[in-house]
């Protein structure tokens, strides 16, 4: 197969010389070529490969036009998975390739003011409109919401059945009239992050993923591509904050103490042991369905961040409590290697929540993963509309 591959990208590359091409003109014909992402079904990007062939894709396609996945993090990481997990081929064929290239960015409406950690409790309703729908609620903490062309939706659709089977999951226009988009400023100073609100925004029944009810199940799919996403991502040995904390350490032996040393070890160790299980958790993905095991990799990326940026303040005393800049901004992508230790310490606050709770991933793992018996819930069989709010 890695003679086949590398005779397809030598040729695709003679074809197509990225110096003498227009950069999304050369990324759209590497997707129709299939060399986008190699697992994914022909006429979609792929050529039915397994999933590790990919980094011998880019190995070859190293400084050629880039479609720059650090700003279109939920298209590719959440959107994409879902599409080919659940969507029809129409949606496939319309949604994809421009998902691939960059042309079109996307965002995730699944938070609300009243339901974060208690997702399926969600208030946006969805109401049918002859041949499409009606939809009205806020959203919160949604990513990219002011760059986003498309939106993934979870709204609630049935009222009067139990929570999980009232919801159903639909794409929606960011463009169109109704969807109102306001900045929310965090810790950090920045505005990463938005409030959605829909105010009788219109969605065709085409653009539904999944059936009607069964928004849950695709919401799943969507959260576990998130935390692999998140938290499943082979990455070099001392690579982001956890370098920068080495570096200093090895540079300035000034702050070394026996007691910083030995958490700088600690730290060291569950690192190593964290990237090595995601090695193994990406090559499980070859069949290219996430599974509960990301909740695991997710729950570890921000508990070891959250550990790696204390140490660091703490190792940098005075100096780790400056401030680099506090205008109020909207960066493309969260910089934790470019910005100040002060930054990193408090973006690292929100590892735990965005993703999915810490709360919520340890009650996945024990259930899903070690087969412990499920949390007691006393709304598991009561009609959403009949439930205390």
């Amino acid at each position: 197969m890695a003679q086949v591959l590398d005779e397809l990208l030598t040729r695709f590359l003679a074809d197509h010389d990225p110096a003498a091409m227009e950069p999304l003109e050369f990324l759209r014909a590497r997707y129709d070529a299939g060399l986008a992402w190699v697992h994914f079904p022909e006429g979609h990007g792929g050529l039915g490969l397994p999933r590790e062939a990919q980094r011998q894709v880019e190995a070859a396609f190293k400084g050629t036009p880039s479609n720059r996945p650090d700003v279109n993090p939920i298209g590719l990481g959440m959107a994409a998975p879902t599409i080919l997990a659940v969507g029809t081929e129409e949606q496939r064929e319309r949604w994809l390739r421009p998902l691939w290239t960059g042309e079109d960015l996307w965002c995730q409406l699944f938070s609300e003011p009243g339901a974060g950690s208690d997702l399926a409790g969600l208030a946006t309703r969805a109401v049918r409109d002859g041949d499409g729908w009606i939809v009205n609620g806020q959203k919160v903490w949604n990513s990219m919401a002011h760059k986003a062309r498309w939106a993934l939706l979870v709204a609630r659709t049935d009222p009067d059945v139990p929570k999980h089977r009232g919801l159903s999951y639909f794409v929606l226009d960011m463009h169109q009239p109704g969807v109102e988009v306001r900045p929310l400023r965090q810790i950090t100073g920045e505005a990463e992050f938005n409030e959605v609100f829909m105010t009788d925004a219109h969605i065709p029944d085409t653009d539904r993923l999944g059936d009607v009810g069964a928004g849950w199940m695709v919401a799943n799919t969507t959260l576990m591509s998130e935390r692999v996403s998140i938290g499943g991502q082979a990455v070099p040995r001392e690579s982001g904050v956890l370098g920068l904390v080495a570096e200093a350490w090895r540079e300035r032996p000034e702050l070394r103490s026996p007691g910083a040393h030995d958490r700088l070890l600690s730290l060291w160790v569950k690192a190593e042991v964290t990237r090595q299980t995601a090695r193994r958790l990406s090559q499980s993905l070859a069949a290219g369905k996430p599974g509960p095991e990301g909740s695991g990799m997710k729950l570890a990326f921000g508990e070891l961040n959250q550990a790696t940026t204390d140490f660091e303040v703490e190792l940098l005393a005075e100096e780790g409590l400056r401030y680099d800049e506090w205008t109020m901004r909207r960066p493309d992508s969260v910089d934790f290697a470019g910005r100040g230790p002060g930054y990193r310490y408090l973006r690292a606050k929100g590892n735990s929540i965005e993703g999915g709770t810490s709360e919520i991933l340890r009650n996945i793992i024990a259930e899903r993963v070690l087969g412990l018996p499920g949390e007691h819930r006393v709304d598991k069989d009561i009609p959403w509309k009949d439930l205390p709010r």
